[in-house]
């Protein structure tokens, strides 16, 4: 009896077990690692981006590539009938601050007609606590009936979550949506948008929604912390593997006599 029969041949089930722990733990491992380089990426291209000049949406004529991270300034008047609640979105909680964080609620899509022109710009107004005991009543969100300024760094999109199933009713009231799609917005309504959100920057207006944002490297640390656990529980599968089978071949000597 060889040790390469004793470890393997003679132990498939155990040893296919083994394996597919390891590839699981290593994958999700190196899947946790990735993602916390892409956040530090992306937190250095953001500050570098937030340094450059501030943009005009009513001036210069904007695509996604020109604008994407940079700090935009927009002047019009908000569309409340129009606006969308992104549903089970986490209360934003800048790296070092304190929060319920765990607190889940909207984030408040609305569109702001620009000032001087027929285009829309999208704008995620902040975060607003959900009704626990009932969805669809709406916390007091405060829009100014005016013309209003804002400035606030654009996106591609608002940041998207798991979804089931198809779209909600473009027509109900109040509109509240998983995800957000500017393309289908642009369709349904018929007018003419920017190709990218601006998430407003303003912690310190009094509307009754929260903007503290986060740096995009928050959470770090916890993929880390992840990677280090997966690629423990990997290690723990092939030390338990091989410890089991050394002893499976030492007492296999012993049955067959052999000297150990």
């Amino acid at each position: 009896m060889n040790i390469f029969s004793s470890l393997i041949t003679g132990r498939i089930v155990a040893t296919v077990s083994a394996l597919v722990v390891i590839l699981v733990g290593g994958g999700a491992g190196i899947w946790q690692l990735n993602r916390a380089e892409q956040k530090i990426r992306l937190g250095e291209s953001l500050t570098a981006k937030l340094q450059m000049p501030v943009l005009k949406a009513n001036a210069d004529s904007l695509n996604l590539e020109q604008a994407g991270e940079r700090r935009i300034l927009a002047r019009g008047r908000f569309i409340p009938a129009e606006a969308i609640w992104l549903d089970n979105r986490p209360r934003p909680i800048p790296e070092g601050g304190t929060g319920t964080t765990g607190q889940s609620g909207f984030y408040v899509m609305m569109p702001l007609k620009l000032d001087g022109q027929d285009t829309v710009l999208w704008v995620n107004r902040g975060w607003a606590p959900r009704n626990n005991e009932n969805r669809i009543e709406l916390p007091p969100v405060k829009t100014a009936d005016e013309m209003v300024t804002i400035e606030g760094v654009a996106f591609p999109h608002p940041g998207r979550v798991f979804e089931l199933g198809q779209k909600g009713d473009a027509k109900a009231s109040p509109r509240i949506e998983q995800n957000f799609d500017l393309a289908l917005e642009a369709q349904s309504h018929g007018w003419k948008q920017l190709p990218f959100i601006v998430r407003e920057s303003n912690s310190a207006k009094n509307d009754g929604l929260v903007r503290n944002w986060p740096s995009p490297t928050s959470g770090v640390d916890r993929h880390y912390a992840y990677a280090f656990q997966w690629f423990a529980l990997a290690l723990s599968g092939f030390l338990f593997w091989l410890i089991n089978g050394l002893m499976k071949y030492r007492r296999e000597l012993v049955v067959n006599g052999d000297r150990v």
